[in-house]
């Protein structure tokens, strides 16, 4: 655990707490990717099953039931108690198209070719692509409300905060690891430019929009 590892996590659990904060405030899913959350209630699943396998620490096994019932409450939120808010219309990427070419680099692409070392590795994948559902929704609608913009730039700082743990680690422990490293530049790259309109237009008040 280093400084930058810590205010990532951080910042993982604050777009958490601002999406459902969100939803719940405004009884309202608009603007919010449900294939999105889909995707991350699979990386959660498919990373943290080790939970009842392994023990690391009181924090690391209180953030993973954390992230896993967040992400829970949040499909149970888009899907059953506000279904009718849910832009289904809007939310059409075909997350298929991910799942398969995750799924298979992890078969091919992994540290170790065991079921838990697999299904961690396929997390990791998913997760660097799991946010384009969301970045397509806000493309598609052309705009996105600050407090959905708030929640993108947490979620996305979280991974730019983790790459800098990696640096970190390399300069201090000569530890490396190149799975998460690649996927943590990929899903960096995407949130690229939406840092800078979030940066020069949400940070100023005004509403983010994208081209559609």
């Amino acid at each position: 655990m280093n400084i930058f590892r810590l205010a990532g996590d951080l910042s993982h659990l604050l777009a958490i707490i601002i999406l459902l904060l969100k939803i719940w405030k405004t009884r309202s899913c608009a603007g919010i990717s449900g294939k999105s959350q889909i995707l991350f209630c699979i990386v959660y699943i498919t990373r943290y099953l080790d939970f009842f396998t392994t023990y690391v620490s009181l924090y690391n096994s209180v953030m993973k039931v954390v992230f896993i019932g967040a992400s829970g409450a949040t499909i149970y939120f888009m899907y059953v108690k506000f279904k009718a808010t849910n832009d289904t219309n809007h939310d059409s990427f075909r997350i298929e198209f991910l799942l398969i070419p995750c799924a298979l680099l992890s078969l091919v692409l992994n540290h170790e070719f065991t079921f838990m070392e697999v299904l961690w590795t396929f997390s990791i994948y998913l997760e660097s692509v799991a946010i384009l559902p969301q970045l397509f929704l806000v493309s598609k609608t052309g705009e996105a409300e600050s407090i959905t913009s708030h929640y993108l730039f947490a979620l996305g700082s979280y991974r730019a905060l983790y790459l800098l743990n990696w640096v970190y680690r390399y300069v201090i422990e000569t530890h490396y690891d190149l799975i998460p490293i690649f996927a943590g530049v990929v899903q960096t790259i995407l949130y690229c430019d939406f840092f800078y309109l979030y940066i020069t237009k949400v940070l100023k008040g005004k509403k983010l929009q994208l081209p559609a």
